[in-house]
């Protein structure tokens, strides 16, 4: 396939240093799909609120992607971008607010996301009345879901198409609902659904167990890791450090030595774009090589980071391998 464009401007223009290494970790990206490998990426920070969906719904459609790790925010404020978005507020000059501007613009229900804004109304509780409906049927019926699962119901029902107020094209979660695409989401509960969640709980109105939990989500990926291996076997992208990368990665090093499944492979390629330097004790900053003695990467994976701002190089990247 012929690169448009943008993908052109990258191979003419991007030679050196950072910009080099998001070229040769693209390309990594191509030749392990070429190799009959399959990809995880993974989403950490705010990328749903930084609108990646532009990009990373298309990468979902043309099966350039075939599961994901996030957050729970990315996993609802895509969605909050869906039904909200004209009335998200943008402030450039965020770094200047005082703590007096601050307080304001929560008086006035905005949530702030460095220079954007998440309404709370139009947003947070949009979201709230459908999903109380989809988690109280389960409960009182005695059903359990994945999170990622609930929001796919909701999705996939249709009740929030009344609201949407983007192209549904750049929705990655209305992509990855309508291939259904495995997601893993930990610490689901570190998100403002998730907040929601425990208080009707405290309330006593849903009980814990109705949401599986992290537990069962590595469970779930420990059983998903090895039926998934064959050909090049299984890249993992990362987008940010946290939980998002961490937890997901770790399903070969419990696979092979708490397990003691044999011959498990490791993760076949490797990518990580972070502006976290590497400093002492700091995940996110961690160089690729440090994984191969956690049992994660082994000495000849294809290992790739590119040290700079993901809203800048996950798009590029994307445009790249999907020919832009």
């Amino acid at each position: 396939m012929s690169k448009g464009p943008v993908s052109q401007f990258i191979e003419e223009h991007y030679l050196h240093f950072n910009s080099a290494a998001l070229v040769d970790a693209a390309k990594g990206y191509e030749e392990h799909l070429l190799d009959n490998g399959k990809m995880m990426i993974t989403l950490a920070g705010a990328m749903s609120t930084a609108e990646l969906g532009k990009s990373l719904a298309e990468m979902i459609r043309q099966d350039k992607v075939h599961i994901i790790s996030c957050t729970g925010a990315n996993l609802e404020e895509d969605i909050m971008n869906l039904v909200a978005h004209k009335s998200y507020k943008r402030i450039p000059n965020y770094r200047d607010l005082t703590p007096a501007q601050e307080r304001e613009l929560l008086d006035n229900h905005f949530n702030r996301v460095t220079d954007t804004c998440i309404p709370e109304e139009e947003a947070f509780r949009r979201l709230q009345q459908h999903l109380f409906d989809i988690w109280n049927k389960a409960d009182k019926s005695g059903e359990r879901f994945f999170p990622h699962e609930f929001m796919y119901q909701m999705l996939n029902s249709g009740v929030l198409e009344q609201y949407y107020e983007i192209d549904p094209v750049n929705s990655w979660m209305l992509a990855a609902a309508a291939k259904n695409i495995p997601i893993v989401v930990p610490g689901w509960e570190d998100s403002t659904m998730g907040n929601i969640f425990a208080s009707y709980c405290i309330k006593g109105e849903f009980k814990p167990t109705t949401m599986k939990s992290g537990i069962e989500y590595m469970m779930w990926l420990a059983d998903w890791y090895p039926k998934n291996c064959a050909g090049k076997g299984i890249g993992f992208f990362q987008i940010g450090g946290g939980i998002a990368g961490d937890f997901p990665i770790c399903v070969v090093p419990m696979l092979d030595q708490d397990l003691e499944v044999e011959n498990v492979p490791f993760w076949s390629y490797f990518c990580q774009i972070s502006d976290s330097t590497t400093s002492y004790g700091s995940y996110s900053g961690a160089v690729p090589n440090e994984k191969i003695t956690w049992g994660k990467l082994d000495i000849d994976t294809p290992k790739f980071i590119v040290e700079s701002d993901a809203t800048i190089v996950a798009p590029l990247m994307f445009a790249y391998i999907l020919g832009w």
